[in-house]
């Protein structure tokens, strides 16, 4: 595995689209190849990432709005990866990261919600998360307990 200092910073920019998830994730984990993560951590990586980042192609630049800049920044350090996600879309409602209460899954199957899971998934995957909106950007950061 390699140090903090042997892996430079992975910067990323996508276009708001249907592929530019599936585009900041493969550039992404081509950035983070150095460290060598096991199959556990690399898929911690990408459920997290796809999470926020469908988060943001679906809710800050939804359908109708112009598509907009999704910029990532990964940053190796000895507690782990230190990720920050910039866009230019719509504020999170209440200016907050969603509560990510964890889903009610015994009520009958056809009751069950469509969606909901990703902020219990990030909450529970990833620490230190905070958001802002600092002029006209979305901020987002956490970090994952991954290559320590």
């Amino acid at each position: 595995m390699g140090t903090a200092a042997a892996l430079p910073p992975v910067n990323i920019c996508v276009e708001s689209s249907d592929t530019a998830v599936r585009t900041a994730l493969t550039e992404l984990l081509r950035g983070l190849a150095p460290l060598k993560l096991d199959v556990d951590d690399a898929g911690t990586v990408e459920l997290v990432m796809a999470e926020a980042l469908n988060n943001i192609v679906e809710h800050a630049y939804p359908e109708g709005d112009p598509p907009g800049p999704i910029k990532v920044s990964c940053k190796h350090a000895a507690d782990g990866l230190h990720l920050v996600v910039v866009d230019r879309g719509r504020t999170m409602p209440d200016g907050q990261v969603p509560d990510g209460a964890e889903v009610d899954l015994s009520v009958n199957f056809l009751d069950m919600p469509e969606g909901g899971f990703g902020w219990f998934l990030i909450k529970d995957l990833a620490s230190d998360i905070r958001y802002e909106r600092v002029n006209w950007e979305n901020r987002l950061m956490f970090r994952l307990a991954v290559a320590t």
